[in-house]
This record gives C-alpha cells, sequence and structure tokens, in this order.
C-alpha cells in the first residue's frame, strides 16, 4: 500500500482508492471461494457490539463500516468511539447493524486490524507519556509490517507519537552500510547533496561522536545517534549544539524503560521501533445480538 500526501485524512470518507482494495484483498483471503456458514443467515439482519476488553487506545474504527459494506452496500456502523480515543474495559466501541451474514464474515478481518492498531496505538500512548512535559518528541521507524505500514503509522499518530520517514524517497538517511560504501561520511553526503532535490533532508547515522561531528561539518540537516547511552549524549549533545545550532538531533537504539533519561539530554527526537515490534493486541470482541425470527 502506497502512502497518502496527507495522513491524518487518510480514513476520513471517502476512503482513498487504494486502500479499499486492500480490504478487498484482506476479505478475500478470509473468505476463499465463501462463507460456508452463511446460507443459514443470508437474508437476516442483524446488530453486533464492539466491547473492549482492556484499557486501552482504540484505533482503526474508521476501517469498519467501509469494510462491512463491501459485504453489504447498507451496512452502518452507529455509536463509534473516535480512533486516538483511550477506552477502558467492558466499553462499547461501537454498534454494526447489517446483513447478518456480511457481519459474520467480516467479523475476523476486521477485528484483526483494530486489535493490531489498537495495540500499537496504546504501546505508542505508553510511551509518549513518559515523555510528557520534556519537549522530545517520540518518532516510528521503518520497521512495519509489510503491507500495513501506512496504517500502522497512522495508529502512532493515534497513539500521540509523530511519523519518521515513510519511505527512502521523504529523506535521505545514510546508514553505516552507505558509508562503507560510498567511502565516508563526506563523499556519502556530497553525493547525496548533487543528486536530491534540494528541499530534501540529509540525516547521517552515527555510531560514535567523531562520526555525529563529521556528519554536521559535512553539512548534514540531522544527525541519528545510534547505540549511545543517556550519559554519553548529556556529554556530546552540547558539543553538537554548538557546531550546529539548528541540527536535528536524534537519539535512536533506545531503552524504552529509560526514555526520560535519553530526553534529558537534550535531543529532539527519540526514535523507536518498539509501538510496531513489541506491541501486544489490544482485546476486542464482536458480540452479536439476538436474531428474532
Amino acid at each position: 500500500m502506497g502512502r497518502p500526501e496527507v495522513l491524518m485524512p487518510l480514513l476520513c470518507p471517502p476512503l482513498q482508492p487504494e486502500l479499499l482494495r486492500q480490504l478487498e484483498a484482506w476479505l478475500a483471503e478470509d473468505l476463499g471461494r465463501g462463507d460456508l456458514t452463511s446460507p443459514a443467515l443470508i437474508h437476516r439482519e442483524g446488530r453486533a457490539q464492539w466491547i473492549s476488553q482492556q484499557q486501552g487506545v482504540f484505533c482503526g474504527g474508521d476501517l469498519v463500516e467501509p469494510l462491512f459494506r463491501l459485504l453489504d452496500p447498507q451496512a452502518r456502523v452507529e455509536g463509534r468511539v473516535a480512533d486516538g480515543t483511550e477506552v477502558r474495559a467492558g466499553q462499547r466501541l461501537l454498534t454494526l447493524a447489517g446483513n447478518a451474514a456480511a457481519l459474520v464474515a467480516g467479523e475476523r478481518t476486521a477485528l484483526n486490524l483494530a486489535m493490531r492498531l489498537s495495540g500499537v496505538a496504546t504501546a505508542t500512548a505508553a510511551l509518549v507519556a513518559e515523555l510528557a512535559g520534556t519537549g522530545v518528541r517520540l518518532v516510528d521507524t521503518r520497521k512495519t509490517t509489510p503491507g500495513l505500514r501506512v496504517l500502522e503509522k497512522y495508529a502512532v499518530r493515534c497513539g500521540g507519537g509523530t511519523n519518521h520517514r515513510f519511505g527512502l524517497d521523504d529523506a535521505a538517511m545514510l546508514k553505516e552500510n552507505h558509508l562503507a560504501w560510498a567511502g565516508g561520511i563526506g563523499p556519502a553526503v556530497k553525493a547525496v547533496r548533487a543528486s536530491a532535490p534540494w528541499p530534501a533532508r540529509l540525516i547521517v547515522e552515527a555510531e560514535t561522536a567523531e562520526e555525529a561531528q563529521q556528519a554536521l561539518r559535512a553539512g548534514a540537516d540531522g544527525v541519528l545517534l545510534d547505540g549511545f547511552s543517556p550519559e554519553e549524549l548529556e556529554e556530546l549533545v552540547p558539543r553538537l549544539r554548538h557546531l550546529a545550532p539548528g541540527a536535528v538531533l536524534e537519539a535512536s537504539g533506545v531503552k524504552p524503560e529509560a526514555l526520560r533519561a535519553y530526553a534529558a539530554s537534550g535531543v529532539d527526537l527519540i526514535s523507536t521501533s518498539a509501538p510496531m515490534t513489541r506491541s501486544s493486541w489490544l482485546d476486542i470482541s464482536m458480540r452479536f445480538e439476538a436474531i428474532v425470527a
């Protein structure tokens, strides 16, 4: 799935055609040649409630009605909790109404998406809360599930985080392999500056204090300080600020349990893949109301 020009309107109706096609593909994966249980329900109307079984941050609700309308054009969602809302265990998130067979057929795909995205949003919110009052922003990474990058990054936004690059065309980030193969920081920065559009930012990943200083002397817009301890950053950041006051300094390879210590060093951003790679799904159930014959 590609990315939209602006992220937050991604799920505002009407959904982008590309996202609708992705929803169709995910439904097809589960439905196969057809739901074998549907003949028992085919002409009945049904209602169902989504209930959160845990406290967390809800995300993915904007996908629910468009997904079920691919199965039943008359399906509708009522009383939906907004994406990014903190919810409690036992709270109703939304009510679905429509053809009962369609509700049963789309249940698993819709829940899987919402539980995954809500888990990412919940994990992000917990880390953002750790940084409250520091002025340091939590940003995500490109360590996302293939096919889900846009939605997972949307979930990070719903949890209060900030998005880093969506792809390699958003900004140039020179990492250790680039630097090794290009002959060092200076030649790599020069080569990218010569070919990239002038508005594009150039970021250099640094694993030592000397690399960070070389990057700024070479004209990098920002430095990703990878694997430094909070104590090392506390000593290094003032030197980098003196060298290039306008450069963006980002800490990565951090320990999530020590976020405030990293923030106290004076960096601008802390990047982590933890909400994507370590989060658990938020438990959400779909409870059907009895159908009167």
